[in-house]
């Protein structure tokens, strides 16, 4: 229950923990391979072993073979930062910003899910992501 502050303009401002080293390095090395399914099989891997990391999914998202697969790791990573939020103390409303670097994976995840919701036609489902990224952060940059 900690990294919770109250900004300038009254609402709290949630800062995620910083991503284990130790995954990064892990992810790091499994995108190096050049054989797509011996990458996949490593992200699988490592997702197994660290299932709440929302960087993991975030990776398995922007590295999936079709638009279903990335959906669909866009969605827990999405799902799993919303734990990690409320563990660190967000309440469902507040600030998540871009400009803190730990919370870079739960935004992309939620990105990612608004882009694919678009793409496969959930407008809706693409509306409501679009609309929390800019409550949670108004000046995130557009190109994500």
């Amino acid at each position: 229950m900690r990294n919770v502050s109250i900004s300038r303009e009254g609402l709290p401002e949630t800062v995620l923990p910083p991503e284990n080293p130790e995954i990064v390095e892990l992810l790091d090395a499994a995108l190096q391979l050049e054989n797509q399914n011996l990458r996949r099989e490593k992200l699988n891997q490592i997702a197994g072993r660290f299932p709440s990391s929302i960087e993991v999914w975030k990776t398995m998202g922007l590295a999936g073979r079709d638009t279903m697969e990335s959906y669909a790791a866009f969605r827990v990573g999405y799902h799993r930062g919303l734990d990690a939020l409320r563990k660190n103390g967000w309440r469902g409303s507040g600030y998540v910003r871009w400009g803190h670097p730990s919370n870079r994976a739960f935004l992309e995840c939620l990105s990612g899910l608004q882009r694919i919701s678009e793409q496969i036609g959930d407008f809706a489902e693409s509306e409501r992501c679009g609309i929390f990224l800019l409550q949670l952060d108004p000046e995130m940059p557009d190109n994500l």
